[in-house]
């Protein structure tokens, strides 16, 4: 962090333990050090929040392109159902011959000799 050589370090030992004096230089130490770890553990947990807060945003922008990707696949899927629906509703709307037709078509079957209708046909009172 901060390029400080061990000379630097004795000259500011030294200076310290004359300005400060030998009977309190052991309780300034301790509280330095105490001070220097608190803000080491500040640093941390503020390097922590910031790196989670990128990671919150880039899951964000996943979630988002992922819910967008959902929603084209959703809407590609609902296309294709409805294409398919369209389709079966023409098949079924082509197999149905016109009513009149269907009508021509009965009127004139006639019964196979030997069947069951020409039986019921010659038995039929209402035909005699």
């Amino acid at each position: 962090m901060f390029d400080i050589s061990f000379m630097e370090l004795l000259v500011i030992s030294i200076v310290a333990l004359i300005v400060i004096g030998p009977e309190r230089l052991p309780a300034v130490a301790r509280t330095v050090g105490h001070l220097y770890g608190r803000c080491r553990n500040f640093v941390y947990a503020i390097r922590t929040d910031i790196h989670n807060e990128m990671r919150m945003e880039e899951l964000k922008k996943m979630e988002s392109s992922v819910q967008e990707t959902l929603q084209s696949i959703e809407n590609s899927a609902q296309q294709g159902v409805d294409r398919l629906k369209t389709a079966v509703i023409d098949d079924k709307s082509e197999e149905k011959p016109p009513a009149d037709s269907a009508l021509q078509s009965t009127n004139q079957a006639q019964p196979i000799p030997g069947s069951s209708e020409a039986v019921q046909n010659n038995h039929d009172p209402a035909t005699k």
